[in-house]
């Protein structure tokens, strides 16, 4: 059963980061799917290093469009963008050392973050590119 299950609500109508966001969606349902069917660290660790990766290559995507087009709310987006890095980047160091698990708190916490920062901060960029063109 998905943790996040994506939906046109989540879309910010540009089709490029819509995938990404799906791609972010899907990565949090298969560590939250793996967790729940007792997958050993073996399986968590590798999901959860997925996760910092793409969660770091989509935001480039996203701040190229920004500086591209001048989006007026660049630098608070990007310092979101740069505080669940830092940590995202922590916990996933912090497991790799033994020192945190894949917990509920873990995954409620990358579900809210995702499901929020689309619905909140993403969805107000959506209007501005798409008047630059993208779609």
């Amino acid at each position: 059963m998905a943790i996040i299950s994506w939906n046109d609500t989540l879309s910010v109508r540009v089709k490029e980061i819509d995938i990404q966001h799906q791609r972010l969606v899907e990565l949090v349902n298969k560590l939250h799917d793996s967790m729940k069917a007792g997958k050993g660290n073996d399986v968590l660790g590798p999901i959860l290093s997925d996760l910092v990766k793409y969660t770091v290559f989509h935001f480039s995507t996203e701040e190229k469009y920004f500086q591209k087009f001048g989006y007026p709310e660049f630098q608070q987006h990007k310092k979101q963008h740069d505080d669940l890095t830092n940590k995202a980047k922590a916990l996933k160091t912090s497991f790799e050392q033994g020192k945190q698990t894949i917990s509920i708190e873990v995954l409620t916490f990358l579900k809210d973050w995702l499901s929020g920062h689309i619905l909140g901060s993403d969805k107000k960029y959506g209007p501005f590119l798409n008047s630059k063109g993208l779609h």
